[in-house]
Order: structure tokens, then sequence, then C-alpha cells
């Protein structure tokens, strides 16, 4: 069992920045795959980035590649999403997740996931 606790949601201008981080308590971080996804009212989930077991290979989905960064500290037990250049339609509640998946895999789909946190606010004005 794992217990995961999103911060650092808020409210930011677009074209700003914010960082979420994500803490884990339980088995060792390092044994899970993390990801980050996000859900805005009305709408599905959907997946936002995911990264290795050691960090070392991260994925993105197209609509935040090259603004959003998803990084870890195995030795905090934190995974980490930094966003920037956020637009309005980034606004979501954002929520990370860890997988028991085999390392490897790109963990795109929430069905892969195991475990998550309650989500955090984001919200972007115009």
């Amino acid at each position: 069992q794992v217990q995961l606790v999103e911060s650092g949601g808020g409210l930011v201008q677009a074209g700003g920045s914010l960082r979420l981080a994500c803490a884990a308590s339980g088995r060792t971080f390092s044994s899970y795959g993390m990801g980050w996804f996000r859900q805005a009212p009305g709408k599905e989930r959907e997946f936002v980035a995911a990264a290795s077991l050691s960090g070392a290979n991260t994925y993105y989905a197209d609509s935040v590649k090259g603004r959003f960064t998803i990084s870890r500290d195995n030795a905090k037990n934190t995974v980490y999403l930094q966003m920037n250049s956020l637009k309005p339609e980034d606004t979501a509640v954002y929520y990370c997740a860890a997988t028991l998946g085999p390392d490897g895999s790109a963990w795109l789909t929430l069905d892969e996931y195991d475990y998550w946190g309650q989500g955090t606010q984001v919200t972007v004005s115009s």
C-alpha cells in the first residue's frame, strides 16, 4: 500500500508556471512508476506525464510536451510536475498515481495505475 499526497496547485495567469509535488509514503517509492493525470470539469481524466522507476525515462501527452517536465527524487519519495507556459486549457484537478507495472512501459492509461492521490486544483486565468 502507498499513500500519495499532492501539493502545489493554485491560481496562475496564462503564461505563468507552477510546480506540483506528490509525496509518497508506504512501500519503497523506487519500486513504482509514477504518473500525473488531470481532469477538467465535464471531461474524462487524461494522461499528462509519466516517469520510469529511476526517472531516466519520461513520457508526455502531446498537449503538454515542451511545457511540462516530470521528475522524481527517490531519496525524498517525491515526484514533481513542473508546468511552464500555462494555458487556460490546462485548468483541471491534477492527480498523481503510482504503478507497480513492469519498468519499460510508458504507463499512459488510467487502468495501469494502482494508487491515486486526492488531487490538487490548478486554475489558469486568461
